[in-house]
Order: C-alpha cells, then sequence, then structure tokens
C-alpha cells in the first residue's frame, strides 16, 4: 500500500484519489464537529472521543505499522503542541457561540491561510481560476457565518468571543494542515505517521478535561462512551483521509476541497441540532459547493 501511494503521488490519479478523500474528510469533519457540539459540554465530548483513539490507535501504533524513525520524535513534538492549541481554541469556541455560526468562521479562515502557508512551505502555486475558487469559497463561508450572526438570537452576549476565538481555530487549522501535511511527508511509511498521530494526539484533552470527567453523572457514562467510540472511528476516517490526500496532491488544493464541510456542516446543524436553514443559507452553501468547483477546474 505504501508503495502504491508513493507511485500515485503528483500524478493525475493521485490527484482524483487525493479529491474523493478530501470531500469524504468534509461530510466526516461535519460529523465531527456535532458530535463535540451535542450534548454534553465540548471538553467532555472530545476527552470521550480521545480516549476511545488512544484506546484503539494504541495496539495499531505498537504492533501493526513499522516504528517512527528517531527523526520523527521531533516532528510529532511540534505536531502536538500545534493540536493542543486548536482543540484548545476550538472548545473556547464551541461553548461560547451557536454551531452554525461560529463553525463556517472557523472552516471560513482555514483555507485562505492555508493555501499561503501552503505556497511558502510546498511552493505550490496557484493560477487565476483556482484563486477565484478560493475566494468564492471564502466569500460563501463567510457570508453564512455574517448571515447566521445576523439571524441569531439567542447567545448574542457571548457571540463576539466566540467570533474571535474561531478566527484563533481557524488559524490553528492552517497550521495543523500544513504541518501534517510536511510531517506525514517526512515519514516514509504514511500508516506509521497517522497511527502515531492518532495515539500522541488524543492524550491530551482527556487529561486536562479529567476533573470535568469525574463530576459527570454514572448515568451518563453510556451514551459519553458510545459517542466516544462513533467520534473516534469518524476522526480516524476525517482526519487520515486528508492527512492522506496532502500526501498524494497538493496541500491547498485538498484543504480548499475539505472546507466544504460548511456545507455539510449547515446540513447536519439543521436536520441533527434542529437549528433553521432557509433559502438564504441555501444559497450560500451553493456558493461555498461552486468555490470548491472553481478550484477543481482551474486545477485541470
Amino acid at each position: 500500500m505504501t508503495e502504491w501511494i508513493n507511485q500515485i503521488s503528483g500524478t493525475p490519479e493521485g490527484a482524483r484519489i487525493a479529491s474523493m478523500l478530501a470531500l469524504s474528510a468534509a461530510f466526516l469533519h461535519a460529523v465531527f464537529g456535532a458530535l463535540q457540539k451535542g450534548r454534553h459540554d465540548p471538553w467532555i465530548s472530545r476527552a470521550a472521543i480521545d480516549m476511545a483513539v488512544v484506546i484503539l490507535a494504541l495496539p495499531v501504533a505498537l504492533f501493526l505499522v513499522p516504528w517512527p524513525k528517531p527523526y520523527m520524535w521531533p516532528i510529532f513534538a511540534g505536531m502536538m503542541a500545534i493540536h493542543i492549541g486548536y482543540k484548545w481554541s476550538q472548545a473556547q469556541t464551541y461553548q461560547r457561540g451557536a454551531y452554525t455560526v461560529v463553525y463556517p468562521v472557523v472552516r471560513g479562515t482555514g483555507p485562505l491561510v492555508t493555501v499561503v502557508m501552503a505556497s511558502i512551505v510546498f511552493g505550490e502555486r496557484y493560477n487565476l481560476t483556482q484563486w477565484l475558487g478560493v475566494a468564492t469559497l471564502v466569500a460563501g463561508i463567510l457570508g453564512l457565518a455574517l448571515y447566521n450572526y445576523r439571524k441569531l438570537d439567542v447567545g448574542r452576549e457571548t457571540l463576539v468571543p466566540a467570533l474571535i476565538w474561531a478566527g484563533i481555530t481557524g488559524v490553528f487549522v492552517a497550521a495543523y494542515t500544513t504541518y501534517d501535511a510536511w510531517g506525514i511527508r517526512q515519514s516514509p511509511d504514511p500508516f506509521t505517521f497517522l497511527a502515531w498521530f492518532f495515539l500522541l494526539d488524543g492524550l491530551f484533552m482527556p487529561v486536562f478535561a479529567r476533573r470535568r470527567l469525574r463530576a459527570l453523572p454514572a448515568s451518563e457514562w453510556k451514551g459519553l462512551a458510545l459517542r466516544g467510540v462513533i467520534g473516534a472511528f469518524v476522526a480516524f476516517a476525517s482526519f487520515g483521509s486528508i492527512m492522506m490526500a496532502t500526501r498524494i496532491d497538493e496541500v491547498g488544493r485538498a484543504a480548499v476541497l475539505r472546507e466544504t464541510s460548511t456545507v455539510f456542516a449547515a446540513l447536519v446543524g439543521w436536520l441533527v441540532l434542529g437549528e433553521k436553514v432557509g433559502p438564504r443559507r441555501v444559497a450560500l452553501m451553493a456558493l461555498i459547493a461552486l468555490g470548491a468547483v472553481i478550484m477543481e477546474f482551474g486545477a485541470r
């Protein structure tokens, strides 16, 4: 499998597969966000998910993939630092703002910064059509956030701090997308990187949120554990897909396609969380999808 991944990297076949992986990650990331934003405190939800991630990733990392090369450990340390910042800011965001308002701000900030960072780190260059696609997608995402902000009639007293935290989280999204793409390319075996990424990435939140977990009534544990296991598998598929996409194709392009997750998030917010979706939101979601299509078309 690793040899095949190396063979398709940078090829038209690899680009097609990367696009499918990025779009899959978009849908799954919206589901993941809803799982964290759902019934429980976002710190508790993320801690439960990460506990399940560690339990499931541990045997894979120890017994099923080659061990990391010594030079990979400092890379993993940097990865952990960035992801801890991301999780902290994401929890701060979800704690203060409505999901359909703050999520688009996070995802709208991320791709624009990622494209710029990928240009610097990986020397990626984008044509005018691709930049038009990026601009269209970001405009749709931020337009959706602005519309939601204007129509929101609950939780407005905490909305400004929530939006600030959402912008910070978006910068962390760009940072981890770029850094993880660089990290997985340094590993001779991408599955080694993924296994140890999930194992190490899952350690922080359960430790940090331990007091909140202990204070949870025993009657809540069964439902939380189920949410954690489901979230773990969604995390494996979502984060694994986008990191593999950035391994075999352009980082910026994969990041932009992933941000169609905002469309899926609006649908999840409507269907699962009971948040309203009207014709203007549908039009803005169509604009987001159009931006992704333009970006994809421009790469051909």
